[in-house]
């Protein structure tokens, strides 16, 4: 079930991964203002992990621009981090969709499991009913799901969508990506390309 996080180690690798090919491709672009990209990675705590993650995938990758006068950070949309929130992100999905079906001891238990208060948990679903479900990211990136994801289920339905109960990697590795935009700085505001 997609309520069981993949465990493997392989998994968190899969996903570091990705975010480095996302770190590349941002390096690359370079800042906006036409300076060069440094690195300017910094350690992140993630919560909620199955496993001990070792300790260069626990970095946010990130960078800097090399102009005196910018010197602006520019960090790329991760798969392994939703935002500034300090659970991982899959482990944020899990347990906000949990919330709208199981029953109230399965969610204690994912709970301890993972390390999340009652009161975090509802910072979540706030997260997604009024934050996501408002911006213009969702508004535009609704469009390209089938089938139709509902708000007032979001994120359930939205891990309904993508992963289609074989909770496999592939599945949740597709549902990351989706939502890397909203990774970073501002993400929420940016409208994603139909």
């Amino acid at each position: 079930m997609y309520h069981e996080l993949p465990s493997a180690a392989s998994f968190w690798s899969f996903l570091f991964a990705i975010d480095r090919d996302l770190a590349e491709t941002a390096r690359k672009n370079g800042c906006s203002c036409g300076g060069r990209l440094h690195r300017a990675d910094y350690v992140r705590k993630p919560r909620g992990t199955p496993l001990q993650l070792p300790e260069p995938q626990t970095v946010r990758l990130s960078f800097c621009c090399d102009r005196d006068g910018c010197r602006k950070r520019v960090t790329p949309p991760s798969v392994r981090f939703l935002g500034p929130k300090v659970y991982l992100g899959a482990v944020i999905i899990v347990i906000s969709a949990m919330r709208q079906g199981p029953t109230p001891r399965r969610v204690r238990e994912l709970s301890e499991h993972f390390g999340a208060d009652h009161r975090t948990i509802a910072r979540w679903q706030v997260f997604w009913r009024e934050h996501v479900a408002q911006s213009p990211f969702w508004k535009v990136a609704r469009a390209c799901l089938v089938p139709v994801v509902e708000i007032v289920t979001l994120p359930y339905s939205l891990v309904n969508a993508f992963l289609d109960g074989d909770g496999g990697d592939p599945g949740w590795a597709r549902l990351l990506r989706f939502l890397s935009p909203i990774t970073s700085t501002g993400g929420l505001q940016v409208e994603v390309s139909r």
